[in-house]
């Protein structure tokens, strides 16, 4: 058995590497775990990524690791294992597949949009998408029963294909522009439907709020019905400038005859441009609010509020809890 090396003193591996309380320092955190080439990194890489992560928190690692080295193992650990249960989570529900997955089933949305057909395959392949995220990044600490991600899942597709159907048959008298912006509104629609219903153990019964030094302090449902609404605004400018960007792009390019030419290339094409949006806006949209969201004391149940005020008196001005992504 080899000698094992003691940790750097003063280093500690679950700290984010940049400073979360700026959008820019939220922004590389969130840039360094949705990169979609960890999706390509092998799983025993993985595997020995997680042992020198469990290693460094025991402080524990082999002789001769650089801090580097921990900080590449830590970015494969946070790309691949739920952050509650430390278990692999599936590559399809991963942050780092974001980009893969939504650039293909956006820039179809957005290439089919003409058809009913076509406009309810995609949109049920999407939200069949969503589902598998919205489970594999659940928190752990709200349990979520299969009957209700079903109920979530059939909900939100009704809600998409409900919004793209019902505005494809009205924007058939309106400027073409209108009818490629139909898939945002059905996107946009479907979040406001299915991250509430994936999440509503949180609404019902509240999530943990705790003070500045992480005390618990009691359950909040207004603290959840925050943390949701700003996920929601989250997913939504995730998709928004690709998705009504794009279309003007693509509706300017058409009007060329070397594009009316290439007609076979306008999907692949999408997808590519999609891609490029998606690779900067996962990141920017998740680091939109911090990680750890805050809610003022006065902005809380009265019944909590008191009980807070009764144990603590005017010390805790702000509760803390996690949003979830």
């Amino acid at each position: 058995h080899s000698k094992m090396a003691t940790v750097p003193l003063g280093f500690n591996i679950d700290t984010p590497r940049w400073d979360q309380s700026t959008f820019m320092g939220r922004l590389k955190h969130f840039l360094n775990i949705t990169d979609p080439r960890t999706v390509l990194v092998p799983e025993e890489e993985l595997d020995r990524a997680k042992a020198l992560v469990e290693g460094c928190r025991i402080g524990q690692v082999p002789p001769g690791s650089s801090q580097e080295q921990l900080f590449y193992a830590k970015k494969l650990y946070d790309s691949a294992f739920h952050p509650d249960s430390g278990e692999k989570m599936n590559l399809i529900g991963r942050m780092s597949f974001q980009v893969p997955g939504g650039m293909a089933i956006t820039g179809c949305m957005l290439q089919f949009y003409r058809t009913v057909p076509a406009v309810v395959f995609w949109q049920w392949v999407n939200q069949s998408f969503n589902a598998i995220v919205n489970y594999t990044n659940r928190n752990a600490a709200s349990p979520i029963s299969l009957r209700q991600i079903g109920v979530a899942y059939v909900t939100a597709t009704g809600a998409a294909l409900a919004t793209a159907v019902g505005l494809n048959l009205y924007t058939k008298r309106a400027p073409p522009l209108l009818a490629r912006w139909v898939p945002f509104a059905a996107v946009a629609a479907a979040n406001c439907v299915n991250i509430p219903m994936m999440r509503q153990q949180e609404i019902i019964n509240g999530i943990t709020v705790t003070d500045g030094d992480n005390n618990e302090l009691g359950c909040s449902r207004r603290a959840a019905v925050k943390g949701i609404a700003q996920v929601v605004v989250s997913r939504i400018t995730m998709a928004a400038p690709g998705m009504i960007i794009l279309p003007i792009i693509m509706e300017r390019l058409e009007k060329f005859t070397f594009m009316q030419r290439i007609r076979v290339l306008h999907g692949p094409l999408q997808v590519l441009l999609c891609g490029g949006f998606l690779l900067f806006m996962v990141p920017a949209a998740c680091a939109l609010f911090p990680q750890r969201c805050s809610l003022a004391l006065a902005d809380l149940e009265v019944e909590l509020r008191d009980s807070i005020v009764a144990k603590h008196g005017d010390k805790v001005p702000y509760v803390y809890f996690n949003k979830g992504l």
